[in-house]
């Protein structure tokens, strides 16, 4: 396996056809390599010294395959290294047979070791290198990507998944708040992932970390530089209404000791490979905490978020829009030329958000029809059982109510691309969110106040 390492592993060559895909195949005598090794690795062969570093030497090997290679080792560990299926039988025959006697509890156990799959113990040396919590978390984003096309990754999938839940349990993991002051490479991770607002300098991103701004991380004690997820909060007197106001570089920075309401504006997932492990929920409500405790003037606890999948879903759902508008509205419209739903410039208007934008007049005739249609759309609108928009999901889920929507409150290109400029604030309730949560989860409730109710009524 050295001289696969020491060669870079150019050995990724051949594609084959399978299924009706393509497949990467290695040549023949480095393949054979890789699989004795995980073979060993699997089984302990040496013991937990030389087992780790032979896991080391394929974890190199990996990093260093193309793309095509990566999915043929991912391949390998899914589809050669889970149960023996004749174990799992004779197994399991055997359970059945002493079910009801005092032997049934060893038949169970010996059932379970035989389900147990050697791609968990693969798994499970990865993680004991140095460095292969990050590896694993890595790797997990390749096979993401690979299972969009290739279904026989399912399994690996799952088990990793199960696997990098138990490893990042919310009691493992470090909360810490992020200052200008923090490590220069921490703070450039802080610029690569921020996810909902770009951080456009060094400057835009001290004023993020000033006095009246907080921001903090999750952290794992074997990623000491990499947060799992942060949020950004800006203390303020009031519920914010825009996000440009929010992160203007020149505005003064507020006195903290006046501040009233802790306003979340941005919340950053920042690796790919942890999708499906949960741990925003416990973040926002660490942070609350934190926030309570340093500065006890605070008695809002708010986000102003955006409403990501809006357009999107008006483009598969182009009635709701139609039903949005009320006689009214066409009224004040035709007074801007705009001659009806079924007309040219109606459609060019909602396709074209910088048509209107910068037209105060149209932007008014708009922004009630269009602030009840997102109203609906965050009351009501489905993906299967849960909220189709994922912010709302994921704050509704958490106990949150949907207070108020704020019209153009992210006038950013990417705020008018994504829901007509629109943010909406949810509003964190101490005295409401068991309740809510509870709603929410059982019957699929979704809290919301007063003004928003009324305008989400059909």
């Amino acid at each position: 396996m050295s001289n696969i390492v020491s060669r870079g592993l150019s050995a990724v060559r051949n594609i084959i056809s399978w299924g009706g895909k393509e497949r990467a195949q290695l040549e023949a005598h480095d393949l054979d390599r890789i699989r004795e090794q995980l073979r060993e690795c699997a089984e302990v062969t040496g013991g937990e010294v030389s087992t780790r570093q032979r896991a080391a030497r394929l974890a190199q090997t990996y990093l260093e395959l193309d793309d095509d290679g990566r999915h043929a080792f991912l391949r390998m560990i899914a589809l050669e290294f889970g149960p023996d299926p004749s174990r799992v039988a004779e197994a399991h025959a055997e359970y059945q047979a002493q079910i009801g006697t005092a032997a049934q509890w060893d038949a169970e156990a010996r059932l379970r070791v035989a389900m147990r799959s050697r791609r968990i113990r693969i798994l499970t040396q990865f993680n004991a290198i140095p460095q292969g919590v990050k590896f694993l978390v890595n790797l997990r984003a390749d096979l993401l990507r690979f299972l969009r096309d290739d279904t026989e990754l399912k399994a690996l999938d799952r088990e990793l998944e199960a696997r990098l839940n138990a490893w990042f349990d919310v009691g493992f993991l470090e909360l810490k708040r992020i200052t200008w002051e923090s490590p220069a490479a921490l703070l450039e991770r802080l610029v690569e992932y921020e996810a909902v607002h770009e951080i456009r300098s060094w400057k835009d991103l001290k004023n993020r970390l000033d006095d009246d701004r907080r921001c903090y991380a999750f952290f794992h004690p074997r990623m000491p530089l990499e947060p799992l997820i942060f949020v950004e909060v800006a203390l303020v007197e009031a519920l914010a209404d825009n996000v440009q106001k929010l992160l203007d570089e020149m505005a003064p920075v507020a006195d903290q000791r006046k501040a009233s309401a802790a306003i979340f504006y941005s919340i950053s997932n920042t690796q790919a490979g942890l999708r499906g492990v949960s741990f925003g929920n416990f973040l926002l409500k660490r942070v609350v905490d934190d926030l309570k405790r340093d500065l006890p003037g605070l008695k809002t606890f708010a986000t102003l978020s955006p409403i990501p999948r809006l357009r999107y879903w008006i483009r598969q759902n182009p009635e709701a829009l139609r039903e949005a508008f009320t006689d009214a509205d066409w009224k004040k419209l035709a007074a801007q030329g705009i001659d009806g739903p079924d007309g040219e410039a109606f459609a060019s208007l909602l396709d074209d958000t910088h048509q209107w934008a910068e037209q105060p007049a149209l932007a008014q005739a708009l922004s009630a029809p269009l602030t009840r249609l997102a109203a609906r759309y965050l009351c009501h609108a489905r993906h299967i059982d849960v909220p189709f928009d994922p912010v709302a999901r994921f704050h509704l889920g958490n106990g949150a109510r949907i207070e108020r929507l704020n019209w153009m409150g992210d006038a950013s290109a990417k705020g008018l691309a994504q829901s007509f400029g629109m943010m909406v604030n949810y509003l964190y309730d101490p005295d409401t969110i068991e309740a809510n949560v509870e709603a929410f989860a059982s019957d699929g409730v979704v809290a919301a106040s007063g003004p928003i109710r009324k305008l989400a009524k059909p």
